[in-house]
């Protein structure tokens, strides 16, 4: 049975570890928009040149932009026949209506929405030590998981930076940036009977374990 999921929460809530837990549970799409976004920025495309700026100071990337790039990716067949979880999409509520109305025109479903939930202060602490390779993707952290040698990925010996986006101004921003625009998404999908509540402090497993239990997976 395909899942269908999305992930709401604010940025280093955690949503891209409970999505890998997920897929190695069932295997489906993990279309996370923020790696798409990265990696169209490194290749230089025309969709990075038009995103970075908005990156780089923590706004969000222009709805035209991301709804275009997710309905390509929807229409991909490991998303259509086994499921898909939608990682940092939809981030406001016309991004949610226009989700609705692909899924409508791809006849697919959504099974659920998932809140994770943490402190803004705990943010702060994990994207503020996060660290990734410039070369391989990467991710380390100055608290719990460090390089062997510092500066250096132990994946690929490529250098080890902060993202503009991860300094502690930038992720504050971003935090108003979620409570202003995408806080509304929780009663949207409240209203609808999707939204479940996950403690973003707890396991990778958190999310995995709820969809268990409502009979999604």
């Amino acid at each position: 049975m395909p899942v269908r999921v999305v992930l709401l929460g604010p940025p280093g809530a955690g949503k891209g570890t409970q999505a890998a837990k997920i897929k190695e549970k069932r295997d489906v799409a993990h279309i996370s928009t923020g790696d798409i976004l990265r990696d169209n920025v490194e290749k230089g495309t025309e969709i990075g040149l038009a995103a970075k700026s908005f990156m780089d100071s923590g706004r969000l990337v222009p709805d035209d932009v991301i709804i275009g790039m997710i309905r390509v990716r929807l229409s991909c067949d490991d998303a259509t026949e086994g499921g898909f979880i939608l990682d940092g999409f939809p981030r406001t509520t016309a991004q949610a209506e226009a989700l609705d109305r692909l899924l409508d025109e791809l006849s697919l479903h959504l099974d659920a929405a998932l809140l994770l939930e943490i402190s803004d202060d705990e943010v702060v602490r994990r994207l503020s030590n996060r660290r990734v390779c410039q070369s391989c993707g990467a991710i380390y952290n100055l608290v719990a998981r460090q390089t062997k040698e510092e500066g250096a990925c132990d994946a690929c010996g490529g250098r080890v930076v902060q993202r503009d986006d991860d300094k502690e101004a930038v992720i504050r921003n971003r935090l108003m940036v979620y409570r202003e625009r995408t806080s509304p998404l929780i009663a949207y999908y409240e209203r609808k009977g999707l939204l479940f509540r996950v403690d973003g402090a707890k396991s990778g497993n958190a999310a995995m374990l709820l969809l268990e239990s409502i009979g999604v997976m």
